[in-house]
């Protein structure tokens, strides 16, 4: 079973490779801030099915989550950073490789990425979609290592 490093590789390759494909479509034209944001939301999500479970891939992925969320308080970004620290919450609530290892998960759990922005700070759809998006594709990589589709 691959550990926090190949899930952080994997989600930042894969993210990655969704970042390439989508300038080379044409699809979108990311600058250098967009891409490092997308490649960290990619590489968070790739270790989240695993934060239910003490381990260096929790810790770094809390780490990285305290680091993201004080900084939202320092911008005085305090409904995002509430909406952070709720869903921080969420992943003890199962067991090892329970719901946070499912297709649905997969879906739902970066769902606050696309649909928070629209409601609270009416955000075009298409502004937000690649953050959803990275966030999927990292989740993805995740499931991908931990042959969940085999």
């Amino acid at each position: 079973m691959p550990g926090y490093k190949a899930h952080l590789a994997g989600g930042m390759a894969l993210t990655a490779g969704g970042i390439a494909v989508s300038i080379y479509k044409g699809w979108y034209n990311f600058d250098v801030l967009e891409i490092s944001a997308l490649l960290f939301i990619g590489s968070l999500a790739a270790l989240f099915p695993d934060v239910d479970t003490d381990s260096k891939g929790q810790n770094l992925f809390y780490f990285l989550l305290l680091s993201l969320d004080i900084s939202l308080m320092i911008k005085k970004y305090y409904k995002w950073s509430a909406i952070l620290g709720f869903m921080a919450m969420l992943p003890p609530l199962g067991r090892h490789r329970g719901w946070t290892h499912t297709l649905w998960a997969m879906i739902l759990v970066p769902s606050p990425i696309i649909v928070l922005p629209v409601i609270f700070y009416k955000a075009p759809l298409i502004k937000v979609l690649p953050f959803y998006l990275a966030a999927t594709i990292g989740y993805l990589s995740h499931l991908i290592l931990d042959r969940k589709f085999m």
